[in-house]
């Protein structure tokens, strides 16, 4: 399902996160639970990975993981604040040290001058530190591309955060 490359990354990810005890949950929009089914296609990632949240709706970030309606409506759901509410919101609701958030437009369509098609917003809140944010412009590149290149994206920002 997934090549070496991305397999050995999220192993050496899942022993960094082991090494120092912490926990992970995903809040996962535009990859759809890619990054939670990377990270459990190593096995042993239970000690790890407690769930991963599948946020595609507007609906289910709101209901999943209490981002703010009035939040969505005001910058939509393709933004650095939802990005961040999406993270915060899936640490506290898993009870988790750390969660990635992850919200873009993968494609073909669905884009505009304002929010393109290939950017993504990346977010990982760990306990006792300030969320951290990646904005990501990936282009046309292909849905499957797009939803690939946030995977790595989000796994790049967890290692950043330890």
């Amino acid at each position: 399902m997934f090549d070496q490359d991305q397999l050995a990354r999220a192993s050496a990810l899942l022993d960094r996160l082991r090494a120092k005890q912490l926990t992970l949950a995903t809040a996962e929009s535009c990859t759809g639970g890619l990054i939670a089914g990377l990270l459990t296609e190593i096995a042993g990632a239970s000690d790890v990975v407690d769930r991963g949240f599948i946020t595609y709706s507007n609906a289910a970030k709101t209901e999943l993981l209490g981002v703010p309606a009035d939040l969505i409506d005001r910058v939509g759901a393709v933004s650095r604040e939802v990005a961040l509410a999406m993270a915060e919101g899936a640490r506290k609701r898993a009870h988790v040290d750390i969660a990635v958030a992850v919200t873009g437009v993968a494609g073909p369509g669905g884009g505009s001058p304002a929010k393109p098609v290939g950017l993504v917003h990346v977010a990982v809140s760990r306990a006792g530190q300030s969320t951290q944010h990646r904005e990501c412009r990936f282009g046309e590149i292909g849905r499957t591309e797009v939803r690939l290149a946030t995977v790595h994206a989000a796994l790049d920002l967890i290692a950043a955060t330890l």
